[in-house]
């Protein structure tokens, strides 16, 4: 029997990608209902050859039954409807920022800590993109030799920020006088170290997401993590120079088979014949790619990798498509 599936904000980026990865994987959808704002509602939009009108996002609509409602329309959208959905009975996936943090609501990435869904229901938090890519290299290794701290630097494309800066490094690519609107500085051939607002330590409110999201999610406070976020000129997938200390020597050999090993890490590890993922190659695939494993010249608990994934597939889209996948295996 398919599934009664409501998207608030299907109109955007996520929106359109969870569409997209539903009809891919095959989710047996019985019913789909896609709700926005005043300027969308009433607009038909196109799934499985059948036209469905977007509604308009009321209080009324996330109090009716739906087997799933994934919201990818923003923090303050979710704050104010998704309790709502919730308290109706249904389970919410947010993609927001709005409750990652908040006790009691999980945080999910299916391959690490999926077994929190079992038997759960209301709101469920879809992590940070560039959190969840890392948290999936770092849990396997993590298990085997004690993660004592991590030191990461992202490249994170411009498709984070939205329909808007994909325009705006595709015109400043083809004009070199086109302003910046979306960032503090021109993107097209310039890499900014800003990414959200900056706290009062320094960091900004991206880098913290990523310290204390990854925290939740592997349950240990304990790890440092030391993160740097940039905005490059790529149009999709971030990557990501991630630098590992343990409290036990890793073996290199080890934790290549580790990671090519882990459900959902594909290992591209052979730098003498160019072998390793690029941004280009790894947008619009799901899994989370690995390559230039080496170890510290002068630590030998150090190891460092790069990381790269499609930052609208698993780091949004797809994560939250699994995370409904993971509930039904557990009926």
């Amino acid at each position: 029997m398919g599934l009664t599936i409501g998207i608030v904000g299907g109109t955007g980026a996520v929106g359109r990608k969870i569409i997209e990865v539903m009809k891919e994987r095959n989710t047996p959808i019985d019913r789909l209902r896609i709700f926005a704002s005043e300027k969308s509602a009433g607009k038909r939009f196109v799934f499985e050859h059948e036209e469905i009108e977007i509604e308009l996002l009321t209080e009324s609509v996330m109090k009716e039954s739906y087997d799933y409602l994934l919201f990818s329309a923003g923090g303050s959208v979710s704050a104010k409807f998704a309790p709502i959905a919730a308290e109706a009975g249904n389970i919410v996936i947010d993609n927001s920022s709005q409750w990652r943090m908040t006790e009691g609501i999980p945080l999910v990435v299916p391959e690490v800590n999926g077994h929190v869904l079992k038997g759960y229901r209301g709101i469920i938090a879809n992590p940070n993109c560039s959190t969840i890519q890392m948290v999936m290299v770092l849990n396997p290794l993590h298990k085997e030799y004690r993660l004592e701290r991590v030191v990461v630097s992202t490249y994170q494309a411009v498709s984070g920020s939205g329909y808007a800066a994909i325009e705006e490094l595709k015109n400043q690519i083809e004009n070199e006088d086109y302003p910046n609107k979306v960032y503090t500085r021109k993107i097209a051939g310039n890499c900014i170290p800003h990414i959200d607002v900056f706290h009062e330590n320094g960091f900004t409110k991206e880098e913290l997401k990523m310290v204390y999201e990854t925290h939740k999610i592997l349950e240990d406070d304990r790890m440092e993590i030391n993160p740097t976020a940039v905005r490059v000129p790529v149009f999709y997938s971030h990557s990501e120079s991630i630098y590992l200390e343990f409290e036990k020597v890793p073996s290199i050999e080890s934790v290549r088979n580790i990671l090519s090993n882990t459900k959902g890490i594909i290992l591209e590890d052979e730098p003498p014949i160019n072998q390793y993922p690029t941004p280009i190659e790894v947008a619009n695939r799901d899994p989370v790619y690995v390559g230039r494993i080496r170890r510290d010249l002068f630590n030998p608990r150090g190891l460092s990798l790069w990381v790269v994934a499609d930052n609208l597939r698993k780091g949004a889209a797809t994560n939250a498509v699994q995370i409904m996948e993971a509930i039904e295996n557990f009926k």
